[in-house]
């Protein structure tokens, strides 16, 4: 088995740390903090997402800001909890796909979450800080150029995996970042559709 498949973990340090990343993954803020204001239920306009960008929709930018913000400390919070509580590498890196998951299908909300752009930049945040700069740069150009929350969001992620593998040089947390991708670009599937046909909405355009 190559060395960077090698967790090095104990089946219990396994499932402790996918549990903590799951659990504070699977935290709504969204949708949490749209009906603290007495907002609509996400759920129920534009995409239906409970992320940032179906936030701004709803025209509270300072929501959507928050939302962005408690997405984003949930993936990096699980990283880093979980590699102080369950110790080292693998186990962060575990922790960040609990907390991935955690998002995209909440036990709370029926397993139908988001789509898990801020979880994923939480994650490496708390992995690989200068990745995670590098994506948000990455997302912020190509936003303001398309102005495609998803084109932003589906190109940071096929590059970020490979600058954690050829820049790096981290092999196992590019391979994982991989595999977080691959649910990313699934969880775009209907965006992806959109684009094809000219239908997909953009950044601040409410619906």
């Amino acid at each position: 088995m190559p060395d960077w498949m090698n967790l090095g973990l104990s089946w219990p340090s396994v499932c402790a740390a996918l549990a903590i990343g799951y659990l504070l993954g699977s935290i709504p803020f969204g949708i949490i903090l749209t009906r603290l204001s007495g907002g609509p239920d996400l759920r129920s306009i534009g995409s239906g997402n409970i992320g940032a960008t179906n936030v701004l929709r709803t025209g509270n930018k300072k929501l959507a800001a928050l939302t962005l913000a408690g997405d984003m400390l949930k993936g990096t919070t699980a990283v880093l909890l979980s590699a102080y509580l369950v110790g080292g590498k693998s186990a962060a890196l575990l922790a960040g796909f609990g907390a991935f998951l955690g998002h995209l299908f909440p036990v709370w909300l029926r397993f139908r979450g988001g789509k898990g752009v801020a979880t994923y930049l939480g994650i490496l945040i708390g992995l690989k800080w200068p990745i995670a700069v590098t994506f948000a740069a990455i997302w912020l150009s190509v936003a303001y150029l398309s102005r495609y929350s998803s084109v932003s969001a589906l190109l940071a992620s096929v590059l970020a995996p490979l600058l954690l593998w050829f820049w790096a040089h981290e092999y196992q947390m590019a391979a994982g970042m991989a595999l977080l991708t691959v649910l990313l670009w699934y969880m775009h599937r209907e965006n992806i559709a959109r684009l094809l046909g000219g239908r997909e909405g953009k950044i601040g355009q409410k619906g």
